[in-house]
């Protein structure tokens, strides 16, 4: 039969000819590879393209595979990190088919089983992680997410270009646990550098009391106050002149 099928094809492709050409004839783009099975086998020196594809009827039949880029959002994912936090985690990932062959013949759907493998790989890698690593170790996560799914994908002829961490969301009693404490941390900070200010005040006035007429005296502290408004005291007596 694989001798007898291919020659019964060839017959009726010359009988029908030239409507068969139409049938037997197929374009592959630029962008493209086919792989043709010749009675359920791939044939030798596949992929075939860019180009035309000559295929026998009912005997040869073929997979277009796209060899571009192709990108894909993951789901965002609810994790757990190490530190017993809750985030919500947004990445892309960026892939591309290398051989088109081991595509077809060892995965069903790449591109759904890629998507699946880049989802539980965000998740293991994040859980084992703190919060604070999280957000301030993205690029090391995503890179190191890159070569997790690169390794695992090889056998389907996929190789991960590159992923991204687009976001991290935190739950809203963390965002306003977070924003109490910066705005205590800013607090007191600004108190600080007022009573720096008013001590370096205090210094200034204390040495230049004794140096300065009455009016000049006054005028300086009641310019003072309207800029800082502080308590300010003065060793006496002062000799008012």
């Amino acid at each position: 039969w694989d001798i007898l099928l291919p020659i019964f094809s060839l017959i009726l492709v010359i009988i029908t000819f030239p409507i068969s050409v139409w049938f037997c004839i197929k374009v592959v783009k630029e962008y493209e590879k086919a792989v043709v099975f010749h009675l359920g086998r791939i044939i030798p020196g596949c992929p075939k393209g860019p180009g035309l594809l000559w295929v026998l009827p009912f005997v040869d039949h073929f997979t277009k595979v796209d060899m571009r880029t192709i990108s894909f959002d993951v789901p965002s994912q609810e994790v757990l990190t190490r530190d017993a936090v809750t985030v919500c985690v947004d990445a892309v990932v960026y892939y591309r088919i290398t051989d088109a062959v081991a595509m077809v013949s060892n995965i069903i759907n790449a591109d759904m089983s890629t998507r699946l493998l880049a989802q539980t790989s965000l998740r293991n890698a994040l859980g084992t992680r703190s919060l604070t690593e999280i957000i301030s170790e993205r690029e090391v996560i995503a890179q190191s997410l890159q070569v997790t799914l690169d390794e695992a994908t090889d056998p389907w002829g996929i190789q991960v270009e590159r992923v991204e961490i687009k976001d991290v969301g935190l739950p809203a009693q963390l965002q306003r646990v977070m924003a109490a404490e910066a705005e205590a941390t800013r607090e007191a900070k600004a108190k600080v550098s007022y009573l720096e200010r008013a001590n370096i005040m205090a210094l200034d006035i204390t040495e230049h009391t004794n140096s300065f007429e009455s009016t000049y005296l006054l005028d300086y502290l009641r310019d003072i106050c309207c800029i800082y408004p502080a308590e300010i005291r003065l060793s006496l007596p002062i000799q008012i002149t």
